[in-house]
């Protein structure tokens, strides 16, 4: 795994994480800008994805198992894409939480990807 990439991940969703409980803290929804860094956040998550998979196709382990890891990898590219579904049902304050509360879960599933894979 590329552990400049997973720093890369999490720090990207810190950010959106921050940007997005600011714009709940100031009672707005999630806007078209938000939706831009949620593109970006999961374009990075994506491209982990497919990192790790030619990682696991060219015969590389993780140490606590292949299955663990690709179901993390999936988690990980769906947290913030799920939440920003769910911002566009709630389309309030709390639309732009769901989406801070999913990049911090980007953010968490990022560091158990990189102990799954031995760091």
């Amino acid at each position: 795994m590329l552990v400049a990439l997973t720093v890369a991940v999490s720090v990207a969703a810190l950010v959106l994480a921050a940007w997005c409980g600011f714009a709940a803290y100031r009672d707005q929804p999630t806007k078209d800008w938000h939706f831009i860094g949620m593109a970006v956040v999961t374009v990075l998550a994506f491209v982990q994805l497919v990192i790790g998979i030619v990682q696991l196709a060219r015969g590389e382990d993780p140490a606590e198992g292949s299955v663990i890891f690709v179901s993390y990898l999936i988690g990980a590219f769906a947290a913030v894409p799920a939440a920003g579904f769910l911002s566009l049902a709630e389309r309030t304050r709390w639309g732009s939480a769901t989406v801070a509360a999913g990049a911090v879960v980007l953010a968490v599933l990022e560091v158990r990807l990189y102990d799954i894979w031995g760091g």
